[in-house]
Formats: structure tokens, sequence, C-alpha cells
């Protein structure tokens, strides 16, 4: 199971808003229909409220699924309120983009609050 106790944060540097974006290169679940690894590059983006995320803690909270039998859109989801419910940022956005199988490539988007347009990307 997905293990959201491994998060842990620490106090925003700045109160005037900014960007943060930490991008995982080698997110690896397992898809429950086949049983095969599954592949994706996931992109986090938000506006830190108070805390922001400790990158070692996110590393192995995303290594945290590496064996999880779950579909790309319940890992996106999960990651976007996970996250949102223990640091209740401004806003914030995951972007999870799974490599192809079968001539197929994924992207899937979640967010919570509200993205503003000037900081979003395609």
């Amino acid at each position: 199971m997905p293990q959201p106790d491994l998060l842990e944060f620490f106090d925003s540097p700045a109160a005037t808003p900014f960007l943060i974006e930490h991008v995982q290169e080698e997110f690896t679940s397992v898809c429950p229909k086949t049983g095969h690894p599954d592949f994706a590059a996931i992109t986090l983006r938000y506006q830190p409220r108070a805390v922001c995320v400790e990158l070692k803690s996110l590393k192995l909270y995303y290594q945290s699924f590496r064996n999880e039998g779950i579909f790309y859109e319940a890992v996106t989801n999960r990651i976007c309120a996970d996250l949102s419910e223990r640091m209740s940022p401004q806003w914030l956005q995951i972007v999870s983009d799974w490599r192809g199988r079968g001539g197929i490539r994924s992207r899937i988007i979640a967010s919570s609050g509200h993205v503003p347009q000037e900081w979003l990307r395609g």
C-alpha cells in the first residue's frame, strides 16, 4: 500500500507566492489487470502555503507504490489527495506521464485548489 506517513515537511522559506516543481523520472507501479510493471514520470507542481515537502521523504513515498497493483488514474489522484491533505498548499497539480504500452501513451492530470493559468505548462 502507498505510505503517506513517510512524507515529511519543512516550513516554507517565503511568504510571497512562488512555484515549486519536482519531477520523478523513475516512478513504478504495477498494472492490476496484467501484473506488468508500469513506468511514469511524475511531476509535482505547487504553491506552498505554510510547508514544503522534503525530497527524500517524497522519494520514499513514491517508492511505496512500487509493488502496488493500481491503475494510472488512481495513482495520480491518490498522490494529489495525499499531498494536498498533508500540506494544504494554495494549489497543487500532479501530472503523470506513463510510458507507452501497446502503442498507447497516457497522461493523467489531477489538481487541488485553483491552479493559476500562468503557472500551467503542457
